[in-house]
């Protein structure tokens, strides 16, 4: 196979291989570009020679870091019959990797051409059906002819069975599926072994959302309740390879045959319309093919009852989803989480490449993380163990594909130097070589002689009809003569051969006249027959005629019917995405009215928290309402007190100016009759302002006592120095006769 190869690259550094006596071949990697749509499409991608190819930049994106363009080679795909392995293609969305994997009618793609070339290789060493039985282990087992025909009588018996039932090979085949290869392109592997007997079965699984799901199964159908598909889970087994377990496996005897559980399994296969493709695979597709040989016992009669000698080759037609960037797909939902699925598997079969690649090339023993995506681990024995590993590169030549192209061609570039192992070929059985051709002949020979012994079926037909003629003879009377003169037997048997001469005769009559009115009626036919056929000459030229046009009319049924039922295909199709773009529609509906539910108990919500809200606004302005006219009278009844104590203390200290003016001399005696008051002197230091009696002072200002009472309850610290509360600072303005002293 050609490799990739990149013009102007820097030679690597030289590896350090490991050594090892097994033979191992490069990954074959192989291009296929897709037709334009449009003629005037730009394009990308441009063939310089059968096996070289260039990408160009479009305009407004560099080819290359270095500005050079980047150059890749590409070959023709081909395999042969034993040498199974894994074929996938790869390749971004829209690239035509299920078109190269399936084909059309009339030109058929990967899978039927494999199939035709097996069939065509094996078809008449094939066994009946049954003889080989799979174990459900990923192993096979062989029947006795007997036990294997009673499991066909009870296939065909049992209708209800839940195994499916595989169409006949006898019967006529579709045209759709006849035509997928042409005679002139049907080919055959040389140098199959004739001295065995050959089974093939195959299965169909999709790997979706990383789950692993059979296309063929055939689940009860529940009208009340639909039950979604069970998916299914890899195992490993004796021989340390993967498989997926309960899995159905179909034995088919045909090209036609395996194409048509193909077809059944591909519509049941995950679609959907995205912006670039209209039938994008949203999962990744298997077609398992097995191949169970089995050699002949010395007779060459019938197979070898030997377990230990039955070989198992497989072949694994990959068809991976392709990668897509959700900025060009506008993927939303469970179609951006597929996407997201399809491309995390993607980057893990890179990954487990570029591992291999690393520890191939450079001798490390990096673990290879196959177990990180369902695809990968289900394909580890082929690049760990022994097989051939073809990978097809699909592209799309629009300009609008250039990056995604380039990522696919450096992919190619790292795939194709990763090796595996070659597979060795190895004996079955130490029996003779040529032991079917010598059975064959030995039988031909025994039917030869049969049918020269004498006696054979044509001397039997004549003897029968002689002894017919002679029973319509009249019989010999039974004597026996013993005397020349004797005048009663002689008489008698004269007379009997006398009756038999007369019947002689007149059945010699009766052929001539039967000869000549044969004859007669032959000349007569003769002339019939000269004006038939001069009539059926002319009718010829009609029918001529009428058979081509007959012929074009075929020729347009078989194209109406081909094109039928691809319609039909696609109405499946469609009607399959209508039933996924129904079920997102009912979830967004119900997410839609859940959404709206919720909205509108926020806006109730809402609005009881604004009513609630408004309610506590006009309460708190109703209670500061109410404090700052409270506020605002206790202010000014304190500007009034603090107005009237003032004009007081001028009124008293003019009465003591006046006073003290006029009885200036006589002041001392007074103060000496007079009896003594409390005297207070004012904070800031002014006249001394004396009360004759402070329980009047009590009596005429109340509120003054309580105050001092409460502020003893209180306790010590409540009142200190000059602050007071409002209601200290009330109780001191209620009273106007009250002066605070120091």
């Amino acid at each position: 196979p050609h490799s990739f190869h990149r013009k102007g690259k820097t030679p690597r550094r030289p590896a350090l291989k490991k050594t090892s006596h097994t033979q191992k071949d490069p990954v074959g990697v192989y291009c296929r570009i897709r037709p334009l749509g449009a003629t005037d499409e730009e394009c990308c991608i441009e063939m310089i020679s059968s096996t070289t190819i260039q990408l160009h930049a479009p305009d407004g994106i560099k080819a290359n870091r270095n500005g050079e363009y980047k150059e890749v080679q590409v070959g023709d795909f081909c395999f042969s019959l034993l040498s199974i392995g894994l074929l996938f293609t790869y390749g971004v969305t829209g690239s035509g990797k299920t078109f190269t994997m399936t084909g059309s009618p009339g030109e058929g793609g990967l899978l039927p051409r494999s199939l035709d070339m097996l069939f065509n290789s094996i078809g008449p060493l094939q066994a009946k059906r049954f003889v080989f039985r799979t174990d459900d282990k990923n192993g096979m087992e062989i029947q006795g002819q007997v036990d294997a025909l009673l499991e066909r009588q009870k296939r065909e018996s049992n209708q209800q069975s839940t195994v499916p039932k595989t169409p006949s090979s006898k019967q006529k085949p579709d045209p759709e599926f006849a035509d997928m290869i042409s005679p002139e392109e049907a080919c055959k592997c040389e140098g199959v072994d004739e001295d065995s007997c050959y089974s093939v079965f195959v299965s169909y699984i999709e790997i979706y959302n990383n789950y692993i799901y059979d296309l063929l199964e055939e689940a009860p159908i529940d009208p009340i309740r639909h039950k979604p598909p069970q998916s299914k889970i890899l195992r490993e087994d004796q021989n340390h390879n993967m498989y997926v377990s309960g899995c159905t496996e179909v034995e088919v005897k045909s090209t036609e045959e395996a194409f048509q559980v193909f077809w059944r399994g591909q519509k049941k296969r995950r679609i959907a319309d995205t912006q670039l493709n209209r039938e994008s695979s949203r999962s990744h597709s298997v077609f398992i093919v097995k191949l169970a040989q089995a050699p002949l016992d010395a007779d060459g009669d019938h197979i070898l009852q030997d377990k230990n000698q039955v070989t198992v080759s497989q072949l694994c037609l990959v068809d991976l989803a392709g990668s897509e960037r959700t900025s060009r797909t506008k993927a939303e939902g469970s179609r951006l989480r597929e996407a997201g699925n399809i491309n995390q598997s993607l980057m893990t079969l890179r990954t487990c490449i570029e591992v291999l690649r690393e520890n191939q090339m450079c001798g490390t023993n990096r673990m290879v993380p196959y177990r990180d995506s369902k695809v990968t681990h289900l394909f580890k024995n082929y690049f760990d163990g022994e097989g051939k590993v073809r990978m097809v590169v699909c592209v799309n030549p629009k300009a609008d594909d250039y990056e995604e192209t380039m990522l696919v061609m450096r992919f190619a570039e790292l795939t194709q130097e990763v090796e595996v192992a070659r597979p060795v070929d190895r004996p079955i059985c130490s029996l003779a070589a040529g032991r079917r051709h010598r059975n064959q002949a030995f039988r031909d020979e025994l039917s030869r002689r049969q049918e020269e012994r004498p006696g054979g079926p044509n001397n039997a037909e004549d003897g029968s009809v002689l002894n017919q003629l002679l029973d319509s003879l009249p019989a010999l009377p039974a004597c026996e003569l013993v005397d020349p003169t004797d005048e009663q037997i002689l008489p008698r048997l004269i007379e009997v051969l006398e009756r038999r001469h007369r019947i002689r005769q007149m059945i010699t009559e009766q052929y001539t006249r039967t000869a000549n009115t044969l004859k007669s009626m032959l000349q007569e036919f003769d002339g019939h027959l000269m004006a038939k056929e001069n009539f059926i000459h002319e009718q010829r030229g009609k029918l001529g005629e009428k058979d081509k046009i007959m012929f074009n009319q075929k020729n347009e049924m078989d194209r109406l019917e081909k094109k039928s039922k691809m319609l039909e295909y696609k109405i499946d199709i469609l009607q399959k995405t209508t039933n996924i773009y129904e079920g997102d529609k009912r979830s967004l509906q119900q997410e839609l009215e859940s959404r709206e539910q919720r909205l509108q108990r926020e806006l109730s919500e809402r609005k009881r928290m604004e009513a609630r809200m408004q309610g506590m606004v006009s309460d708190t302005k109703h209670q500061w309402e109410k404090e700052c006219e409270r506020r605002v009278n206790a202010k000014q009844l304190e500007m009034q007190n603090k107005l009237w104590v003032k004009d007081e203390k001028l009124k008293q200290l003019k009465a003591i100016v006046s006073e003290s003016n006029s009885n200036k001399p006589q002041r001392a005696s007074r103060e000496k009759d007079q009896p003594r008051g409390d005297v207070f002197r004012t904070r800031g230091g002014g006249q001394a302002v004396q009360f004759t009696d402070i329980e009047t002072l009590r009596q005429e200002c109340p509120t003054a006592s309580s105050r001092k009472r409460r502020s003893s309850e209180d306790g010590p610290g409540q009142h200190d120095g000059n602050k007071m509360d409002w209601n200290d600072r009330e109780n001191r303005v209620s009273c106007p006769s009250l002066i605070h002293l120091g």
